[in-house]
């Protein structure tokens, strides 16, 4: 389940920034509404699992709701994802070797 959840957590930060660096640009500055359409389904797909995820992903490691109210957070912010993998998630798989 980590392997999955720190994938999903960098999938999920990578179409956060297609969707703010790519496809905001050319629905506003040049008034292609496609790509906003199709990466922002996509983007809210795997924002919801991500929460999803991230709240079974921190009762099954014991961790309290203020661990998970942090991942939220970071779903909220470019380049959060990244932080939470690289702060909680990176450190476990060294745990586990």
């Amino acid at each position: 389940m980590l392997s999955f959840m720190r994938a999903l957590a960098i999938v999920e930060g990578i179409s956060y920034l297609l969707l703010f660096g790519f496809s905001m640009p050319l629905k506003y500055w040049a008034n292609i509404r496609e790509p906003n359409i199709y990466i922002g389904y996509v983007h809210g797909g795997l924002f919801i699992a991500f929460i999803i995820l991230a709240f079974v992903f921190c009762r099954q490691q014991g961790w309290g709701m203020k661990r998970n109210l942090k991942f939220f957070l970071a779903s909220l912010l470019p380049y959060g994802t990244f932080y939470m993998d690289k702060k909680y998630l990176a450190p476990l798989v060294s745990e586990k070797k």
